[in-house]
């Protein structure tokens, strides 16, 4: 990978780190409306996947969606005033958290239900012959969902080009892996025809170059695909409700993408970076912070 390509997505994901970090401190001021879903630690996950994306591309996300969100927009701006329900934010400050849209970019809560949706927009896209892919973000708690292998038969069976990425964080909000999954991820997307991926690694380039071939495969085959990203979030599920083995998540920072990736850097790129992000969280929220309350009855769209 070249420095160029490197310094980007560091950026990204250092952009992405600071606002999930100021919107703890903002929810714990009482200044966030709702619960809010961090993304601490997943960081290159999102941004590996997002480059490789084409702005015609239908991305759905779930409750973890900032830093998929920000990845495939930067708009740190709308989206900190979203979280503040401000009339700014990109749904008009009524969406929140966990349900988002701008553009080409969907997400919601409710686990599991975005798959099928996602396969549904895959293929209109197929069918209006647009060339453009889906891409779904899910976790290793979706596999305990029906309607997700419900998808995957009818995806297989109809030749639909959805990316479903999969971010095993290792627990599903406080129940570890172990106790709530048999087999593998690996077997069971495979059970039903589909071609599977697996990175195991916190590495942005290594990602970066699992998910060039994921996206490849899906635009040039016009068929699934699903990738495996086993990775540790390094904040708690929502908030401060954390419940892991403390001993663990001291382990896991050892692998933090951002120092991997930022070791790499020159220290005054990496300096220099870090000074303009921080500037570009202080302004985004201050224009959240001044910008006005919805009205009750306007219409948001």
């Amino acid at each position: 990978m070249n420095a160029d390509r490197l310094e980007g997505l560091y950026e990204q994901m250092l952009l992405i780190r600071r606002f999930e970090e100021r919107v703890f401190e903002l929810f714990e001021e009482g200044r966030i409306y709702g619960t809010t879903h961090g993304y601490i630690g997943q960081e290159a996950n999102a941004v590996a996947v997002m480059s490789w994306l084409e702005e015609r591309d239908v991305v759905v996300s779930n409750h973890r969606c900032h830093g998929h969100y920000l990845a495939r927009t930067g708009n740190i701006q709308g989206l900190m005033a979203e979280l503040m329900g401000k009339a700014d934010g990109i749904c008009g400050g009524r969406g929140g958290s966990q349900h988002l849209h701008d553009r080409n970019f969907y997400s919601n809560g409710v686990l599991g239900s975005t798959v099928p949706v996602a396969a549904g927009m895959a293929l209109a896209e197929l069918r209006k012959g647009t060339g453009a892919i889906g891409a779904v973000f899910i976790g290793d708690g979706t596999f305990g969902q029906g309607v997700l292998y419900e998808t995957f038969n009818v995806i297989s069976l109809w030749s639909v080009p959805l990316l479903v990425v999969v971010e095993n964080n290792q627990y599903a909000q406080s129940t570890p892996l172990a106790v709530h999954f048999a087999g593998s991820f690996k077997q069971r997307a495979a059970a039903f025809g589909l071609s599977v991926g697996e990175v195991e690694s916190t590495d942005v380039e290594l990602i970066s170059e699992r998910c060039r071939e994921a996206v490849q495969y899906v635009r040039g085959t016009q068929r699934p695909h699903v990738e495996v990203i086993h990775t540790f979030r390094l904040c708690a599920h929502s908030k401060g409700d954390d419940f892991r083995p403390p001993e663990e998540i001291e382990q896991r920072r050892q692998l933090d993408p951002l120092e991997i990736a930022g070791n790499r850097l020159a220290h005054t790129v990496r300096s220099s970076t870090d000074t303009r992000v921080a500037q570009r969280i202080l302004d985004a929220v201050q224009a959240a912070a001044e910008a006005p309350f919805p009205s009750l009855t306007d219409d948001p769209s």
